[in-house]
């Protein structure tokens, strides 16, 4: 039995290893193409990755994950043939603090297009503003240095009251200033539409329900629309279409 054990692990450690050297040839040979894993096999695909970075509201809290915005953002993508591959980073209870730990890790693939979804853990805890706002900061940077043609979308979040006016309105100013230094794209409200209405969350009154979900594909579309057809240009700092080029 020991040497079955062993022989086993042996053959995994030969398999790490040659994945890792057919993709490195093959990320030579195909410059900025993808690479995908198939059966042992590394091989490189024409599809861009979209990375959904965010907490629960992201991770779908609640409900299966296919009921979620980011898997409903794949189903149109495929709908309307384009080469696309969704990936759910989301994870329940995040703050920027804590994304900004795991973003590294995240970063090891390549992202075309990447989602910001954090600070809303932060606001209900009372992280102050400043923090907040420079982990965000420091994730724009990260991933502009990792790849300066990354598209990066950033998701507006407001917060009840509970922390006072002051501390709320700050919170939400927060994403238009960072969308606006940083010139990216910013979704204005990602619970547009859902935050506030019991039929659309679940019990706690914070996660969307499935059909609360559906909305939020809508808010995150209307901005994503024109990363992934660019013949609609979009507002940096309100996320407005502007004009449409022929």
């Amino acid at each position: 039995m020991l040497k079955v054990l062993k022989f086993r692990y042996f053959l995994c450690a030969l398999l790490l290893v040659g994945c890792g050297e057919n993709q490195e040839k093959k990320h030579q040979e195909t410059n900025n193409s993808t690479t995908t894993v198939v059966d042992n096999e590394v091989v490189a695909t024409d599809e861009k990755v979209i990375l959904f970075y965010g907490n629960s509201l992201t991770a779908a809290y609640g409900l299966d994950t296919k009921e979620g915005f980011p898997n409903r953002i794949q189903q149109r993508l495929d709908s309307l043939g384009l080469e696309y591959r969704v990936i759910n980073s989301g994870l329940s209870g995040e703050t920027t603090s804590g994304g900004l730990n795991r973003l590294n890790w995240v970063l090891n693939q390549p992202v075309d297009i990447f989602v910001l979804e954090l600070g809303a853990n932060d606001g209900l805890r009372g992280i102050p503003i400043s923090e907040s706002m420079n982990n965000l900061q420091t994730m724009i940077d990260m991933v502009k240095e990792k790849n300066p043609e990354t598209q990066i979308i950033l998701a507006g979040m407001q917060i009840p009251p509970n922390m006072g006016a002051d501390y709320s309105t700050q919170f939400r100013e927060m994403y238009p200033v960072l969308a606006e230094s940083n010139k990216i794209l910013l979704i204005p409200f990602l619970l547009e539409g859902v935050a506030g209405i019991p039929t659309l969350n679940l019990e706690d009154g914070i996660h969307p329900t499935a059909e609360g979900q559906k909305i939020v594909t809508n808010n995150v579309w209307e901005i994503l629309e024109a990363v992934v057809l660019p013949s609609i240009e979009t507002d940096v700092t309100t996320g407005a279409e502007v004009e449409e080029v022929n």
